[in-house]
């Protein structure tokens, strides 16, 4: 891959008490959630699982209100400062209600639970040393504990009255029924892959292996016995709850409603324009499908086993990596690395994990590919890639990661906010479809692809959790999960068990996925008012530069980006 100097540094900026402030908070939190201090980078608590149990919740709410309270007593010193108060503000604020409201003890669903975390933080273990074994080690060792807390927690909910959905309470009975079986756990194979440690280690690793297995057989059989019986079999978290996943998803306030109509015209809009596509690729009156199959009939545009796939992602990922820099970004050394994997998982995910602190863990975009998956079309992939890579999240989150001497600790490593995230994401694919490079009809078609199934999960996500009026042509009378199944049907273009992984996700884990394309929308009106800014002023709007401002400031909620971006 093509290198090119660092851009200039920016100017270091003095700590100030809001700063101190924050980093204490990341430092606090990283031991209080040691799964969390994985993803984030921040060294020190590998070998430790974080406490699930009430208690646990408890410690992470009160460290929340201790540093609300601390910062309640401070001055910003400067506009970093007052971007950092507002972001923590309303993040950790978010953090307190979700937990008043017992939605943490009650977290089950198909893709982002404890459940699912407690396994996937192993992904981001280094396992090429005794050392680094001798850690995983200690942090399976951990684990039944930790599964023990989880159990505490659902239990506590339960007693409560607030169980998740009986849909999400099934498919998490299958998940941890398949971690704790001895042929398909995952800890099986992770606990055999220690080559050349020794033989004390392994025994280790072995009955840390076994004790996990056991513990989530425990946790299925919590799930199937006690929770299942009470669990509510309406799928719909209804408008209070909505709300509040909403502005926690987004970092802002929306008017649902209209959300939900914009996401029926954009839908529409996205249609129109996959079928002019269409006509392009394969002649006037062409359909979407008709196009789609020449597509994937096309052997130039196929790959064929994962080994092909993981070295195209790489190519594609230098070669972006490689136009754009110096063009229309500046990316820093560091960032200029971004690895490309097939996860160790097979649900069909594609993912990214941000680097550490120090670099010394890459940034990595992350392919999980179901076993009975063998070929894959370069056509539909080429947007994914642009998403999770550059300049989708590994140049916003690396970036952010690398800006030490302007941001503190929490700005860089801490602040996640879906809807800024995944909403610069989306933004970033249909950026690059504006720089050129998705020229090509079939690049192009596939982001398209991408971007209405984005628009359609706006509609069911809003539609059937609120149970607004469905269209007509979408069966009329309430949107339920029927109506939102074939909703999902008739503008995804994915296999079937792909849409029926992503149709528990949206019923299971309300609000997160609309902030991907609700996201991009904010993201594109706060691009347009800055440029209507700058015009009121008699300047040129530097789109450029707005980038580099945009992604200067890291992650915040879209309310504070808009606050830091719009004069």
């Amino acid at each position: 891959m093509t290198t090119h100097p660092n851009p200039p540094a920016a100017p270091a900026r003095a700590t100030t008490p809001i700063d101190q402030v924050a980093d204490a908070h990341v430092t606090r939190y990283a031991a209080l959630d040691p799964i969390a201090a994985t993803s984030m980078g921040v060294a020190g608590h590998d070998h430790e699982m974080t406490d699930y149990s009430p208690d646990g919740h408890a410690a992470r709410a009160d460290a929340a209100r201790s540093t609300l309270a601390s910062l309640d007593a401070l001055t910003p010193a400067d506009e970093t400062d007052v971007l950092t108060l507002a972001a923590m503000r309303d993040r950790l604020g978010l953090e307190l209600e979700l937990d008043a409201a017992g939605e943490l003890l009650n977290d089950l669903n198909n893709i982002a639970s404890p459940l699912q975390g407690m396994r996937d933080v192993f992904d981001l273990m280094p396992t090429g040393t005794t050392a680094d074994w001798e850690v995983v080690a200690a942090r399976l060792s951990a684990l039944p504990s930790s599964v023990t807390g989880y159990v505490e927690s659902l239990r506590l909910a339960a007693s409560r009255g607030q169980v998740a959905a009986i849909r999400q309470v099934e498919e998490g009975v299958r998940q941890a029924e398949e971690l704790a079986d001895t042929a398909t756990s995952f800890f099986t194979g992770y606990a055999q892959g220690a080559d050349g440690v020794p033989d004390a280690l392994r025994t280790q690793l072995e009955a840390a292996a076994s004790a996990s297995r056991e513990a989530y057989a425990d946790l299925a059989r919590v799930l199937r016995e006690e929770l299942a019986p009470k669990a509510p079999q309406a799928d719909a978290v209804g408008r209070e709850r909505y709300a509040r996943f909403s502005r926690a998803f987004l970092g802002a306030s929306v008017d649902l409603e209209e959300t939900y109509a914009w996401g029926l015209e954009e839908l529409d809009r996205v249609v129109a324009e996959q079928t002019a596509v269409a006509e392009r690729l394969a002649g006037p009156g062409a359909t979407v499908e008709q196009a789609v199959a020449a597509l994937d009939a096309d052997p130039s545009r196929t790959l064929h086993g994962t080994a092909a796939l993981q070295a195209w992602m790489q190519e594609t990922s230098d070669a972006a990596i490689t136009a754009l820099d110096g063009v229309h970004f500046d990316i820093p050394g560091p960032v200029r690395t971004l690895e490309c994997c097939i996860a160790p998982t097979q649900n069909g995910g594609i993912y990214y994990t941000g680097p550490s602190d120090d670099f010394s863990r890459p940034g990595r975009m992350w392919w999980s590919v179901p076993p009975e998956v063998t070929t894959f079309n370069t056509w539909r992939e080429k947007t994914t890639v642009y998403h999770e890579g550059v300049p989708g999240h590994h140049l916003q989150i690396g970036g952010a990661v690398f800006a030490r001497e302007t941001l503190n600790s929490w700005r860089r490593l801490a602040c996640w906010t879906s809807g800024h995230g995944e909403g610069w994401a989306l933004y970033a694919e249909r950026l690059m479809a504006d720089l050129g490079f998705m020229d090509d009809p079939g690049d192009r078609l596939g982001m398209l692809d991408g971007q209405r199934m984005r628009a359609a999960r706006v509609v069911f996500d809003i539609g059937v959790h609120l149970g607004l009026p469905a269209p007509e042509r979408w069966g009329g009378g309430t949107w339920d999960a029927d109506k939102g199944w074939e909703l999902l049907r008739a503008n995804v273009n994915m296999p079937e068990a792909f849409i029926r992984f992503e149709f528990n996700r949206y019923l299971g884990w309300a609000g997160q996925a609309p902030s991907y394309k609700i996201g991009q929308r904010l993201w594109e009106q706060i691009r347009d008012a800055s440029a209507a800014s700058a015009a009121a002023r008699g300047e040129a709007f530097d789109l450029r530069a707005f980038h580099a401002k945009a992604l200067g400031v890291g992650a915040l909620p879209l309310d504070v980006l808009r606050q830091a971006l719009v004069d």
